[in-house]
């Protein structure tokens, strides 16, 4: 997809999900961009999908939770390959109650993690997240 000034435009979606004692759940991505580094799930907008639909998709995929979409939080644009632009739209997405210890890393997924959120200031402050994403939370949440 290209906006109007041709640029190439990469519709993604991210999912901000807690369980019952309020830690945040964290994938550690398997593949480029950003392989090594712990985001939350989420990923492209598949042709013909809503936003919704991608953020489902792509929970199980990554987690193998099945998610509601829940509220848009924010937006953020990162550079891409190419001179692409990624348009991430990240949501709140909830989980069914009890299903934190059945998280699974699947797909793009090299590994998961619930963290609180002083392990993921922590994790930030030593570079471990990918970039912007903490800052980006935090202005949101």
């Amino acid at each position: 997809m290209t906006d109007d000034s041709g640029v190439r435009r990469i519709p993604c979606v991210g999912a901000v999900i807690r369980d019952e004692s309020g830690r945040m759940l964290l994938i550690l991505r398997g593949h480029e961009p950003a392989k090594g580094l712990w985001s939350i799930p989420g990923g492209r907008v598949e042709p013909g999908e809503t936003d919704p639909q991608a953020v489902v998709r792509e929970v199980s995929e990554e987690t193998g939770l099945t998610v509601r979409c829940g509220p848009l939080l924010g937006r953020v644009e990162r550079p891409g390959l190419d001179g692409a632009i990624v348009d991430i739209r990240d949501y709140q997405a909830f989980a069914p109650p009890g299903s934190a210890g059945l998280a699974r890393a699947g797909d793009d997924a090299a590994g998961l993690m619930w963290v609180t959120d002083a392990q993921a200031e922590a994790m930030d402050a030593r570079g471990e997240l990918t970039d912007g994403l903490l800052a980006a939370l935090r202005s949101w949440c």
